[in-house]
């Protein structure tokens, strides 16, 4: 059972209305809702492939953008927890690392599924009728599914213990909840596309 006094307790250290945090929710939530509502569209009308001239170099880009995003997250969230206390009693060497060791297994997670998957693979390719020839099941996906999302999850999760933060405790709670939303709303697209490719294949 949860214990509700600690988690009172826990994020009490957290002030939810301050600029940086607010602003690190923000990037959070904005960045698995940009990329999913641009590759629909994209998959919907072909807009990007006809502007860059193909689909590649218009996955490429929007790999890019995904990129940067990403990288303002991580900027926003380290600043949110800086700029609020630490939690008493977790500033010592054993949270510290194993911290960092959470952070080094979502490390393996993301660089794996990355190398298994692709450039085009990992960006959405599949929106933009770059499909795979079939479903990736070597490591990481033996182990768990969308193990990007988790490991990236996990690499948040070990950074706030790094540095003993209940912000970024609370808003790495908030980078699970935006992954569980993308993985319900992509999951069942990405399936009927590659149901309408093995529909189409077996038709001719």
């Amino acid at each position: 059972q949860v214990d509700v006094a600690a988690m009172v307790r826990l994020f009490g250290y957290v002030d939810v209305t301050d600029t940086g945090f607010i602003v690190a929710v923000l990037s959070i939530a904005f960045n698995p809702l940009f990329w999913n509502v641009v590759a629909r569209w994209e998959h919907k009308t072909r807009a990007l492939s006809q502007v860059f001239g193909s689909p590649h170099a218009a996955c490429y880009c929007l790999g890019a953008v995904i990129l940067v995003l990403n990288c303002v997250r991580s900027h926003c969230f380290t600043e949110a927890m800086k700029s609020q206390p630490k939690l008493e009693g977790w500033d010592y060497h054993w949270t510290y690392y194993s911290g960092l060791a959470i952070s080094a297994v979502g490390t393996l997670f993301v660089i794996s599924s990355f190398l298994a998957l692709g450039f085009t693979g990992t960006f959405l390719g599949d929106y933009f009728g770059i499909l795979m020839e079939e479903k990736v099941t070597s490591f990481p996906f033996s182990v768990l599914d969308n193990p990007m999302y988790w490991g990236s999850t996990a690499i948040y999760l070990g950074w706030s213990l790094m540095h003993a933060s209940p912000a970024g405790l609370l808003l790495t709670a908030v980078v699970a909840i935006s992954y569980t939303i993308a993985v319900l709303y992509e999951g069942p697209f990405t399936e009927e596309i590659y149901r309408r490719k093995q529909k189409g294949v077996k038709s001719k």
